[in-house]
């Protein structure tokens, strides 16, 4: 995988980095876009891995957009008007794409600083833990832009329209504490303490049966978009899979015998 975006694997959980700490990890250059498309794909082509981990390398999680190019008007923020809109939707958009599809559990473990498009890849994840030292802004705002990441489908379905609205309109940034009496953080930490809160949130999901937790992660997705009888439906198909898979057998053996359950992943 690229240098731009760490790739590893221990069991069941893989810890995604990203690792340009020369930029504050901003996400808008070409490499790290493409290493975000090809980490989702493999992880998806992959049925040994349940749940996924995203950080940051150095004192930022994400920086969002290069601020720099911006102002140079280079790379995807260079050229005429249809040249930037193609830009966008060629560059940083193909990053939503891919989290959102992303088939198992995702967890944000924001180490510091989530800026613009930086707050709204945390956003894009299922779920967040952060750094004592973290803090989210929708700062598009403050630069005469707007969100042109998708942030604002993902921040009103991460803490609620009226709080999406007074971080957009202002631009202002909101602290750790703040994030999690807000809802956008489920939990809090010392600096050092994070990633291992976010290991231990992944052993606790990865426990599970593979197939169950992409099954059920599909079910929560659609189900912010469709109509209950449409979801009822899917879900009995799902769980007429469900219920004919290895694990499930298993599990439920397990629990009738009293010990631990062994899942192979059918």
């Amino acid at each position: 995988m690229s240098e731009a975006l760490l790739y590893t694997q221990v069991g069941a959980i893989v810890t995604l980095t990203m690792n340009q700490d020369a930029t504050r990890n901003a996400i808008s250059s070409d490499e790290m876009i493409d290493a975000f498309e090809q980490a989702a794909l493999k992880i998806n082509r992959d049925d040994s891995v349940s749940v996924v981990i995203l950080t940051g390398a150095g004192k930022a999680f994400s920086s969002g957009g290069n601020v720099k190019d911006m102002h140079e008007k280079q790379g995807m923020f260079g050229g005429s008007p249809v040249e930037l809109r193609e830009g966008y939707r060629r560059g940083i958009q193909r990053i939503p794409l891919a989290m959102h599809n992303l088939e198992v559990p995702l967890i944000a473990a924001v180490n510091g600083p989530a800026i613009g498009a930086g707050c709204d890849l945390a956003m894009m994840c299922d779920m967040r833990i952060a750094s004592t030292k973290a803090k989210f802004a929708e700062s598009f705002a403050k630069i005469g832009i707007i969100p042109g990441d998708g942030g604002a489908w993902f921040l009103p379905r991460a803490i609620g329209m009226s709080r999406a609205c007074e971080m957009a309109f202002t631009g202002e940034a909101v602290d750790a504490e703040t994030a999690l009496s807000w809802g956008m953080v489920s939990e809090v930490t010392e600096p050092e303490a994070l990633i291992p809160a976010a290991e231990a949130l992944a052993a606790r999901i990865a426990v599970n049966p593979p197939r169950s937790l992409r099954m059920t992660k599909k079910l929560l997705k659609e189900g912010q978009k469709v109509s209950l009888e449409t979801l009822l439906e899917l879900s009995a198909s799902m769980q007429s899979l469900a219920h004919h898979t290895s694990d499930h057998s298993e599990a439920v053996a397990a629990m009738l015998e009293k010990r631990a359950p062994s899942f192979s992943g059918q």
